[in-house]
């Protein structure tokens, strides 16, 4: 097996532990995975495990080392807007998930418009929400919280 498939095995460990609810063993396995060969995927999981334990300025700064690690990588974007938001820091979250939309590769490329969308939603910018939230069922037709917040934001709107 060689250093990227170790490291690629490593990493999908640290994420089945994480899903499980066991992130200080996932946090174990995605400092693993980074030292056989560092990844943005690597970095970025292991900011979200730092996440699930509360260390949200650890997170952020792991996730600075994702995107110099592989700046093309739309996650640690999106991550560190989410994890602004959870810090009450709605207008600094903004620009990295403004990036995270233009990301080259990124799969789950609804979450920023979803994530932006209820920035400004809690802002009272509702037009602006919807337009958000309606950019995101149009890449996932199914997210459920921007399905919901697209029929809450219609009603008060009209």
């Amino acid at each position: 097996m060689n250093d990227g498939e170790q490291a690629r095995r490593l990493w999908e460990l640290g994420t089945q532990r994480l899903s499980r609810g066991e992130p200080e063993a996932a946090l174990d396995l995605f400092e693993q995975s980074i030292a056989v060969q560092p990844t943005g995927e690597g970095h970025t999981f292991r900011g979200w495990a730092l996440s699930h334990l509360g260390r949200f300025d650890e997170a952020i700064e792991e996730c600075k080392i994702a995107i110099q690690v592989d700046p093309e990588f739309g996650n640690p974007y999106n991550d560190i807007g989410v994890y602004l938001m959870q810090q009450g820091k709605l207008e600094e979250a903004i620009p990295w998930l403004e990036q995270a939309k233009l990301a080259p590769r990124y799969e789950p490329r609804h979450f920023p418009f979803s994530n932006l969308g209820t920035i400004y939603e809690r802002k009272g910018r509702l037009r602006q929400a919807l337009i958000e939230y309606k950019a995101a069922l149009r890449i996932e037709p199914r997210h459920e919280p921007a399905v919901r917040a697209v029929a809450r934001l219609q009603a008060g709107l009209n």
